[in-house]
């Protein structure tokens, strides 16, 4: 999710290592802070691996400060992420919004619609939040208001996101 993101805003434009964490920070959210211990890593293995170069510039307070790009290589991992995402990019919810928040740089509108269908796919499988027995539970099985709860949010969130993806697939 790091690199996705990392890969994804400098394709928009090089920017500061402080402003690349900004903006990760605000599409990630409360759901995952990005620390410098492990954004400066992952910039130096995107360094090491090619896809990003650093250059140096006087910063305003005096000291140098580095702007980040991406080279040929960098913006050809991104379209390669973008089109051929992970299970856990399409099944995890906080994985698939990184990669929805950068798939409109895919150029061609049929790769970003076999994406949209993979996710579709996946949420039209039956969910399993609690089971027993190898049976699935349904909100109505459960007594603990707080888990029926969580599945009824789960459902409606869902069923909101099926809708949109059909919306926007035009099935």
């Amino acid at each position: 999710m790091l690199t996705l993101a990392i890969l994804g805003f400098l394709y928009e434009e090089p920017l500061h290592g402080y402003e690349l964490k900004e903006r990760i920070q605000s599409l990630t959210g409360h759901v995952k802070a990005v620390s410098d211990g492990a954004l400066y890593p992952a910039l130096t293995r995107l360094e090491t691996a090619g896809l990003l170069t650093k250059q140096t510039e006087p910063g305003a307070s005096g000291a140098p400060r580095q702007t980040l790009s991406l080279t040929d290589a960098g913006r050809a991992e991104l379209l390669r992420r973008l089109r051929e995402p992970a299970p856990g990019e399409i099944s995890d919810r906080n994985k698939y919004f990184t990669l929805l928040a950068f798939l409109r740089h895919l150029p061609d509108q049929a790769e970003r619609d076999a994406v949209l269908q993979r996710r579709l796919d996946f949420l039209d499988a039956p969910a399993r939040f609690f089971s027993a027995g190898g049976k699935t539970m349904r909100s109505s099985d459960l007594a603990d208001p707080y888990r029926r709860g969580m599945i009824e949010i789960a459902k409606a969130t869902r069923d909101a996101e099926r809708a949109w993806l059909r919306s926007e697939l035009g099935s």
